[in-house]
């Protein structure tokens, strides 16, 4: 499954599992975001590698809403996605992502592939341990952070 695909079985799945929140999560958040006409656009424009496009659309929503932890994530996805990325930005957006939802598991996910990117080992094994913490019974984003961890291991041990 492709990261795109992911991003709209993640949202599908938060509206389908709002019944099941645990205690303080916000069972509004998932169906909200599943309806939410920014981030239907941001998926096209990332399942065309649209990166310059996701940005745009992010910035600008971020403009309207800067306490939205979904667009925070995502405007960090396709940063580090793009040509170039600033992984200042990256880590600024992620972070603000966690401070507004300390249990987002995506930007858990992300932010610990960006601090792969800055070959930071340690910090990507704490967010792939506060996923582990969150996802009781697992979760998707657990499983790609940890098999990207070990991909990351795995290669460290060839050179």
């Amino acid at each position: 499954m492709n990261t795109v695909q992911r991003h709209a079985s993640i949202i599908a799945l938060m509206a389908a599992s709002a019944a099941l929140a645990a205690p303080g999560d916000d069972p509004s958040a998932g169906a909200a975001a599943a309806a939410d006409p920014v981030i239907e656009k941001v998926l096209a424009a990332n399942a065309q590698a649209d990166w310059r496009r996701s940005q745009a659309l992010l910035r600008e929503a971020l403009g309207k809403d800067p306490r939205n932890a979904d667009y925070h994530n995502l405007y960090a996805y396709a940063i580090r996605k793009g040509p170039d990325p600033s992984l200042d930005l990256v880590f600024k957006h992620y972070h603000e992502a966690l401070r507004i939802n300390p249990t987002h598991r995506g930007a858990h996910e992300y932010i610990g592939e960006a601090y792969l990117m800055q070959r930071n080992l340690a910090k990507a094994k704490e967010h792939l341990d506060a996923l582990d913490r969150m996802c009781f019974f697992g979760c998707e984003e657990y499983s790609m952070l940890k098999k990207a961890v070990a991909e990351f291991e795995a290669n460290s041990a060839k050179k």
